[in-house]
């Protein structure tokens, strides 16, 4: 009988080492359950480096998760399924948020950094005073191309695209607030436009552009311009400036018409579990240091202001990826238009990539 006890008494002493010493492994490691943070953002979107010196100077173990479109990210966050404590969504998308109470509103007494950005991009229409979100990126829809390709001709307008000798020349991105924005810009109209004889007027002025048209692409298309395989493409300008630091022969402009300016901000989802964890790294990544590092690897252009010094002058003097104040007032942020405009908007862009088969 002693012996038994004894065996059991053994086991029972082997299990508890082999869990604490389990504990003390997750724990140096940042994996206990309350020392994690979920961060939801898009994809490439990040110097996978800050993730790893956040981690060491906090001692918090970040869970990367990515997605690939506004719309797939908020249903994750509706769902409800997944804890997410960052998320980065775009401004339309931030604007549905905080009216479906999908966000947690920020404690500024834990954001000292947020005086590094610039006011341009503080207090937009869809968060008024950032109630819920800090700027992480902006940019701007445009056309990257090849000079060379088009005979040395420049590319200032939309209407540009529309030339006979561009055939089969063009890639678009597969999006469609930008690709029947490009067609409303075209026409002198909105961004936001919801007149149906305007929109579709920019859907059919779209399906003559179709003999233009090489292929309607997601993020291929950063590869195929690089590689020349079309002379014109339709990207954000992020994109843009990843493709031509990959081939020196492209240039990106804003047509003259204007177009869209956009922004990715970092929020705090209802789904949050650390959301003290998530307000020390949303400070981080405003840190003008770490914003520099995140700007040279992602490529977009930063709204943080005191980063712009530490990063080369080469880049925060280039006007393509920094324009200026008379241009940025040409250009629109999109405008969340309801389910019914958006669904419409979908409707026509769906028929414009029908019409090319």
């Amino acid at each position: 009988m002693k012996n038994l006890v004894r065996f059991f008494l053994v086991i029972a002493v082997s299990s508890a080492l082999i869990l604490i010493a389990i504990s003390s492994l997750n724990s140096s490691q940042g994996y206990s359950g309350g020392n994690t943070l979920t961060v939801y953002n898009w994809g490439d979107y990040i110097d996978p480096a800050l993730i790893k010196k956040f981690e060491k100077e906090t001692g918090i173990k970040v869970i990367y998760e990515t997605f690939d479109s506004n719309e797939a990210m908020m249903t994750k966050i509706q769902q409800g399924g997944t804890t997410y404590d960052v998320a980065v969504p775009s401004e339309y998308t931030i604007d549905k948020m905080r009216h479906e109470n999908l966000l947690i509103p920020l404690d500024y007494t834990k954001l000292p950094n947020l005086k590094n950005i610039d006011k341009r991009f503080m207090d937009l229409p869809f968060d008024p005073d950032n109630q819920y979100s800090v700027p992480y990126f902006w940019g701007t829809v445009g056309i990257v191309y090849n000079p060379s390709k088009l005979n040395g001709k420049k590319i200032t307008s939309w209407n540009d695209l529309w030339a006979p000798d561009l055939k089969n020349e063009i890639l678009l991105i597969d999006g469609a607030r930008e690709v029947m924005g490009m067609g409303l810009n075209s026409l002198g109209y909105s961004l936001n436009d919801t007149n149906k004889e305007h929109l579709l007027e920019a859907k059919n002025k779209l399906d003559t552009l179709t003999p233009n048209v090489k292929a309607i692409v997601g993020d291929e298309i950063k590869m195929l311009m690089a590689n020349e395989e079309a002379s014109i493409g339709l990207v954000w300008s992020g994109d843009a400036s990843e493709i031509m630091s990959e081939n020196e022969h492209l240039d990106y402009v804003v047509p003259k018409e204007g177009s869209n300016l956009w922004f990715d901000n970092m929020v705090i989802p209802k789904t949050a579990k650390n959301i003290d964890g998530a307000q020390k790294f949303i400070n981080f990544m405003l840190d003008p240091k770490v914003a520099a590092q995140n700007t040279e690897y992602v490529g977009y252009s930063t709204p943080n202001k005191a980063a712009l010094k530490f990063l080369p002058k080469d880049v925060v003097n280039d006007k393509r990826f920094y324009p200026s104040p008379e241009l940025t007032k040409k250009l629109e942020v999109y405008e969340n238009l309801g389910k019914k405009n958006l669904a419409y908007y979908n409707e026509l862009f769906l028929q414009f990539k029908m019409h090319r088969k």
